[in-house]
């Protein structure tokens, strides 16, 4: 089953269940989707999947501005519809495994100073692509490139 048909199950089962939070988190990630599906290019699991993460992102984002201003009604409304979305990711590196990944890379390129962040970045981004938040892997290039 792909992610469009297990959005598409998820919201029929959240409409039987009369679950308000899965309905209105899966029915935002299917216009999210509709909305890819909009541009006329064929869409494929992998833009499915980038949206999503993007959903989740805006959700952190939101969740760090509403705690910030005091906002718990509206931290705890997003952070329900995170935990809904996170479970449709795959699952997450831990910082252990992120820190691995990362050290190999800069092993393998020789690069190691703050000045070569540039060059690392790109490389482990794409090897923990759709499995590493993007902040999570930036602090940990930092941390390791300023030892």
């Amino acid at each position: 089953m792909n992610l469009l048909e297990k959005v598409n199950s998820e919201i029929t089962l959240a409409m039987k269940s009369r679950d308000e939070v899965k309905l209105r988190t899966y029915r935002n990630v299917k216009a999210a989707f509709l909305l890819l599906n909009s541009s006329g290019n064929e869409v494929g699991e992998e833009e499915y999947m980038k949206s999503v993460q993007k959903l989740a992102k805006q959700l952190r984002d939101s969740i760090d501005i509403f705690t910030k201003e005091g906002r718990n009604d509206l931290v705890k409304k997003e952070s329900e519809e995170l935990d809904i979305i996170t479970s449709l990711l795959p699952k997450q590196l831990s910082n252990d495994e992120i820190i691995k990944i990362v050290k190999e890379i800069i092993e393998s390129t020789g690069f190691n100073t703050m000045k070569d962040m540039g060059k690392v970045m790109p490389a482990a981004m794409k090897a923990t692509s759709g499995v590493a938040e993007g902040k999570i892997v930036s602090e940990i290039v930092k941390q390791l490139l300023g030892q």
